[in-house]
């Protein structure tokens, strides 16, 4: 009984299948598929190529799943003949050998490894050494609130341009960090003021924090 059923099934999908292009339209032959397959995989590698090159946000994956649907549908069907089949394998094998490509290409990107990445981080490094040391006086870094907060802006611009975690890094945490050190530099030098600086060092960020005094 569910061999029948399973027979009744399959017959009833093909007759969907059919109507499908009953009205005003005609079902493509294989050979129309495999010519569009071609041309799909040639469409989508000249997106992929111009999202590499940042010409596209986005990949094309609207694209690439059009092709691997059509790849499955001609995979599974049994009625190719054997030049349509040696066609279909021929496509089959480059789109798989573009997809690796892609995947590698993505993951370089990913990782940095990529064209676009390495010079982003050249410019970085450029930066990074033009770079100048901020150095701020504060006499008081429980109340000169100000002058805290335009050390703050100071160090995080630095970590930014850097490319270092500014996440949780918030200003209630910076001022109790600068308040300690400036109570333990006062209490260990006896001076009145203390000098806060911010530099980049070998593109890391520095920040210290030493006696000022007044000679």
């Amino acid at each position: 009984m569910g061999l029948r059923q399973n027979k009744l099934l399959r017959a009833k999908l093909q007759v969907q299948a059919k109507s499908k292009y009953a009205v005003g339209e005609t079902q493509p032959t294989p050979d129309e598929q495999l010519t569009r397959l071609e041309d799909d995989i040639r469409k989508l590698r000249i997106e992929f190529d111009i999202f590499f090159n940042g010409g596209a946000k986005r990949p094309p994956y609207e694209t690439k799943g059009r092709v691997e649907t059509l790849l499955k549908r001609l995979g599974d069907d049994r009625t190719l003949t054997f030049a349509q089949r040696y066609r279909y394998n021929s496509l089959a094998a480059r789109y798989n050998a573009f997809r690796d490509l892609w995947r590698r290409t993505m993951q370089g990107r990913e990782e940095g490894r990529d064209p676009a990445s390495a010079a982003r981080a050249h410019a970085k490094q450029g930066r990074e050494v033009k770079a100048e040391a901020v150095s701020i006086v504060c006499a008081d870094a429980h109340k000169d609130i100000d002058v805290v907060k335009s050390l703050y802006a100071s160090l995080l611009e630095a970590k930014e341009r850097c490319g270092e975690p500014t996440e949780g890094f918030s200003f209630p945490k910076f001022h109790r960090l600068v308040a300690q050190k400036a109570d333990g530099v006062k209490e260990k030098s006896g001076c009145d003021r203390v000098r806060f600086s911010v530099s980049v060092e070998d593109g890391h960020v520095s920040f210290k924090a030493k006696a000022d005094r007044v000679d």
